[in-house]
């Protein structure tokens, strides 16, 4: 397995920095969610049309992926313009080599409106086929009401299509739906394509994110899960610095995260 960072962790680095971090700190990959001011980061500078090329080929001499591209498309909002964002998001992971653009199918951690699942079927049936044709997966986050992994193994069978599997994030199922990493797993484990890893714990009933191994989420089981399963991707550190400036700084974190996370992997792959 390979690690990476989410940049919503160091949301006022500079583009160098985030490279030079990812190098010095042993990272292998890169998640994009937003570059400096640039939420949407099609719009970001150095992935314009006019510069993307240089910026893969400097990627590709420091042997350092883009794991993922984040994308703020809301396929349950339907008022949202998913239909010209999320294209641009997709061109622009395929201009990256990046296999997968990351979408949510609900708009927040916690469980949040209803959503209309028939509804979100359509969106990604009909993106689909354009995703495939850049070579590119759309992720569905298990977050919000899809981070009950039942319902979100029922909407990946009924869009039934190659470019659409799953992001599964190991906070959600278990905060949300209380479930445990074997029932998530055999829902939706068949599909996962790339992990985001957090750390948490209940205070008063609140959630609060922690450094990995401060919080009580079950690390062990969940790495042990993915290596007898065969998964090869990314451990991408999801740290909500942008939503949340009172957590600790990237420089810390994601130092930590790359011993942490690696002396783990050391115990499970033994």
């Amino acid at each position: 397995m390979k690690i990476c960072f989410s940049t919503l962790g160091c949301p006022n680095w500079l583009w160098q920095e985030i490279t030079s971090a990812a190098l010095d700190l042993g990272y292998q990959g890169i998640e994009l969610r937003g570059l400096g001011q640039d939420l949407y980061v099609p719009q970001a500078k150095i992935f314009l049309p006019e510069n993307v090329a240089k910026t893969a080929d400097a990627l590709q001499k420091q042997h350092l992926d883009i794991a993922c591209v984040s994308s703020d498309c809301l396929l349950h909002d339907k008022e949202a313009d998913v239909e010209n964002r999320c294209p641009a998001y997709i061109n622009l992971a395929s201009s990256l080599s990046c296999p997968y653009v990351r979408v949510l199918a609900d708009s927040w951690g916690t469980v949040g409106d209803p959503i209309d699942d028939a509804f979100v079927i359509h969106r990604l049936k009909a993106l689909a086929p354009y995703a495939a044709d850049k070579g590119v997966t759309l992720l569905v986050e298990s977050n919000g009401a899809f981070a009950d992994s039942a319902r979100l193994k029922s909407l990946i069978e009924a869009v039934a299509h190659p470019a659409v599997q799953v992001l599964w994030d190991i906070n959600h199922p278990i905060r949300n739906f209380g479930e445990t990493i074997d029932s998530t797993w055999s829902n939706i484990g068949k599909f996962v394509r790339h992990v985001h890893i957090k750390d948490s714990i209940l205070v008063d009933g609140k959630l609060q994110y922690k450094m990995l191994g401060y919080g009580d989420l079950p690390m062990i089981p969940m790495l042990k899960i993915l290596h007898e399963n065969g998964y090869q991707g990314y451990l991408s550190l999801e740290w909500t610095k942008r939503w949340n400036d009172e957590l600790e700084d990237a420089g810390i974190v994601f130092a930590h995260y790359s011993y942490q996370i690696k002396k783990m992997l050391a115990q499970v792959e033994a």
